[in-house]
C-alpha cells in the first residue's frame, strides 16, 4: 500500500471505544508495532522504545495525490485511523461533537438501505469530515462512502458483510473496498482494499 507493500500481512489490531486511539501490532517487520492517536503517531519495539513518531501527522500529506508514496508514520497515521473509523462505527456517533441526519438511501441487490450522513468533529481523524453510512432493514451497516482526504481524489465504496455476533454485538467480519463510478455504483475491479477479521474480542 503506497510503497508499503510488507502491509499486507496479518496483524493484530487493537481499539480504544472511549477515546481514539489505535494500534497495529506486528507492524511492517515483527518486533514493530503503532501506537495512533489524531496528533501523534509512533512506530515501536513490542516492549514499548519509540523508534520513530510525528506530532501532528495530518499536516505531513499536504500536496498529496493518490500516486505519492508514503513513509512509514503516514501508513501508520492512515492505518491507525482507519481501523478505529471502521471498528467503531456507528457507536463512536454518539461521541461529543458528531453531526448525523438521515439522507436518500441506497438500492442495491433488490434492497433500499437508509442513508445516514455523519460530520466528524475536527479532534477526530478519519477519512474525511463528510461520510455516507447505508443501513439494511435489520439496522446492520451495509456500506460505507467517503472521500480519502490524505490521497486526494481518492474515495472509497466500502461494503461490510458476514456479520458475527460477538459478546452480543454484531460484527461484520469481511470489508471489501472499492473505487465509486459516476453512478456512485461499486466498480468491481480493482478491490482497493480487502479486510477480514477473526478473533474479535471486547475487553
Amino acid at each position: 500500500m503506497k510503497g508499503q507493500g510488507e502491509f499486507a500481512k496479518p496483524t493484530r489490531v487493537t481499539v480504544s471505544i472511549h477515546e481514539q486511539w489505535a494500534s497495529h501490532a506486528p507492524f511492517l517487520e515483527p518486533n514493530l508495532r503503532t501506537s495512533f492517536a489524531p496528533h501523534r503517531v509512533a512506530i515501536e519495539t513490542l516492549d514499548g522504545k519509540v523508534l520513530e513518531e510525528r506530532l501532528n501527522p495530518r499536516d505531513s500529506f499536504q500536496g498529496h495525490t493518490m500516486e505519492t508514496p508514503w513513509d512509514r508514520i503516514q501508513l501508520a497515521y492512515f492505518a491507525g485511523y482507519a481501523m478505529w473509523t471502521y471498528l467503531t462505527s456507528p457507536f463512536s456517533f454518539v461521541m461529543p461533537g458528531f453531526d448525523v441526519r438521515e439522507v436518500d438511501g441506497w438500492n442495491e441487490n433488490g434492497e433500499t438501505w437508509r442513508g445516514l450522513r455523519v460530520k466528524f468533529p475536527r479532534t477526530i481523524a478519519t477519512h474525511s469530515t463528510e461520510q455516507t453510512f447505508y443501513f439494511g432493514r435489520d439496522g446492520l451497516l451495509r456500506r460505507h462512502d467517503y472521500d480519502v482526504e490524505v490521497a486526494k481524489g481518492a474515495k472509497g465504496a466500502h461494503y461490510v458483510f458476514d456479520y458475527q455476533e460477538v459478546a452480543g454485538i454484531m460484527v461484520p467480519m469481511r470489508r471489501r473496498v472499492y473505487m465509486p463510478g459516476p453512478d456512485n455504483k461499486p466498480m468491481p475491479e480493482p478491490v482497493i482494499v480487502s479486510i477480514d477479521l477473526s478473533d474479535v474480542r471486547f475487553e
